[in-house]
Parts: structure tokens; C-alpha cells; sequence
């Protein structure tokens, strides 16, 4: 995981995600898949620690308002919340550990990733940002995983 410099060539694999920006900051994180109602309301409750370039990437079937909340959830995390092209919609940082007032996503959500807090300030994901997995839609994409 690296700002402002280029990573090595993004290889669509289901437990990676790549970030990338107009400004030219660049990110990877290896992460979990929630995407059915038990996983994505499991979440990373209940977790001491996560590591430095992990996060949970919460997958839905179609774009809806979604809220978040920090129920359980002992570590501080950023909340990437993504429409259905994968592009970066509304970023929430540093949501308090156990804290169980909602955190609103927005309209149109389908993706949401966690990671640890300050994380994407500090590697520049903001408004705009694209993201690439091969859980988008390649017809939809911002930034499609390139045909294999």
C-alpha cells in the first residue's frame, strides 16, 4: 500500500481491492467479503486488532441507502462508501469504537469498505476516488478489472 506512487499492476483477485485517485495517490487492501445479511451484520465486530492494509468490503445486491453503525466494533475504522461503478461516494473517518449512533452512507451505496481509521486520509481516498475489484460490475465500472 503506497500514496502518490504507483503499485505494482493490479490483479483482480476476489480478496483485493485497489483504490486509485485524480491526484494520483494509489492504495491496495486485502480484504474480507460480506455479502450476504449475516455476514455484512457480523461485520468486524468484535476484533481487538486488523491489519495496517486489511479491511471488509460489505458487497450489496443493488445500490440503496445504507447506515452504519459501531455496535461491538472495539477498533476505530473509515467507512469508503461506493456506488455501483465503484467510485468513492462519501468517506466517514475515524468512527468511534462501540459507538451505536447511525453513520449514513448515503443514496445509491452498493459498496462499503472498512479499514483502520486515519487510513484513508492519510492515503489520499477521498470523493471521486475509484475502486477495482472483481466484485463490480465490469459493465458499470469506473476502473473494470482488465479482461483476463
Amino acid at each position: 500500500m503506497c500514496s502518490g506512487a504507483a503499485l505494482a499492476e493490479p490483479v483482480c483477485t476476489p480478496g483485493a481491492v485497489y483504490f486509485r485517485s485524480d491526484m494520483g495517490a494509489q492504495a491496495r487492501f486485502s480484504v474480507e467479503i460480506a455479502d450476504d445479511a449475516a455476514e455484512r451484520e457480523q461485520g468486524l465486530m468484535n476484533r481487538d486488532t486488523m491489519a495496517r492494509s486489511a479491511g471488509m468490503l460489505f458487497v450489496y445486491p443493488a445500490p440503496k441507502s445504507v447506515a452504519f453503525w459501531m455496535k461491538n466494533t472495539l477498533i476505530p475504522l473509515d467507512m469508503i462508501f461506493l456506488d455501483q461503478a465503484g467510485q468513492v461516494t462519501r468517506v466517514h473517518s475515524m468512527a468511534a469504537p462501540l459507538d451505536e449512533t447511525g453513520i449514513p452512507g448515503g443514496d445509491g451505496v452498493q459498496y462499503v469498505l472498512e479499514i483502520n481509521g486515519g487510513m484513508a486520509k492519510m492515503l489520499g481516498i477521498d470523493l471521486g476516488a475509484e475502486m477495482l475489484s472483481p466484485v463490480l460490475d465490469p459493465a458499470l465500472a469506473k476502473w473494470p478489472c482488465p479482461l483476463q
